[in-house]
């Protein structure tokens, strides 16, 4: 008896110097707001200003794009894009439309390192995917190349990539697929430019593709614009024998036409 009080005892003062050390950590190094720097009741968290700002995803939308509408279309009622050219994957999420305050989150982490950013940022991205998950499933973040990943020092589709799955219970597979040549970065260039600048880029291992013939393969990355990088990979693991695939991503651009919100 005794003994369980100490234990009890002991475990209550882990507990209030834990407490303690968090409150000097915030007295020394105040919560930020993770996209403009503002001061925030807690970390990781954005301030009362850019929260709203950061538009959330959800239904109705295109159940292939994942391109949300501004009202319920009806059972599997696709978006004009959708129909217009259809992707070479099977679905689509994302967790919030690419606007100022997810640029700013995304290039911070991308460009400056900023790695608080990725419970954030996948835990909002589980939110997005959750539901189409099926038994099985395999999280594969887009590849870099190696010379890119070398200069960045890490890739930021596999840090989102482990910490979905961490989040959601599913694997992650970094050696399903690689990228055979650097590309140039596809910021600025047109559509028919960036499906020019990922072809023939991305290449499967066959024995990986063997493996997970039969699983659910969801490729991660940060931000779907086009979907050519994350088409001509989808395209590759196509031909190596995987079925369905999905796309799982932070951010996606939503140009305003149609029945488009944005």
């Amino acid at each position: 008896m005794a003994d369980q009080e100490n234990i009890g005892t002991g475990a209550g003062a882990l507990g209030r110097l834990s407490r303690s050390a968090g409150r000097l950590v915030d007295w020394l190094y105040p919560p930020q707001c993770l996209s403009c720097g503002a001061p925030v009741e807690r970390a990781p968290s954005l301030c009362s200003r850019c929260w709203p700002r950061l538009l959330r995803i959800s239904e109705p939308m295109c159940p292939v794009l994942g391109l949300p509408f501004q009202y319920d279309l009806g059972p599997g009622a696709l978006s004009a894009e959708a129909i217009a050219d259809p992707p070479e994957f099977d679905w689509a999420r994302a967790a919030v439309v690419y606007n100022e305050v997810a640029q700013q989150l995304v290039s911070r982490l991308k460009y400056a390192d900023h790695h608080e950013l990725v419970p954030f940022m996948g835990g909002l991205m589980g939110d997005a995917v959750a539901a189409k998950l099926k038994p099985g499933a395999v999280l594969v973040p887009v590849p870099l190349h190696r010379r890119r990943q070398w200069q960045r020092r890490f890739n930021q589709s596999a840090l989102l990539a482990r910490m979905l799955g961490k989040r959601l219970g599913v694997p992650v597979e970094t050696a399903l697929a690689f990228r055979t040549r650097a590309t140039r970065r596809q910021v600025g260039l047109s559509a028919r430019q960036r499906v020019e600048n990922v072809r023939g880029a991305f290449r499967a291992d066959p024995q990986k593709a063997v493996q997970f013939a039969g699983r659910q393969v969801i490729l991660v990355d940060d931000v779907l614009t086009t979907g050519s990088t994350v088409g001509a990979l989808s395209r590759v693991l196509r031909k190596a024998g995987i079925g369905e695939i999905g796309v799982v991503t932070f951010a996606r651009v939503v140009i305003g036409n149609g029945s488009d919100i944005y």
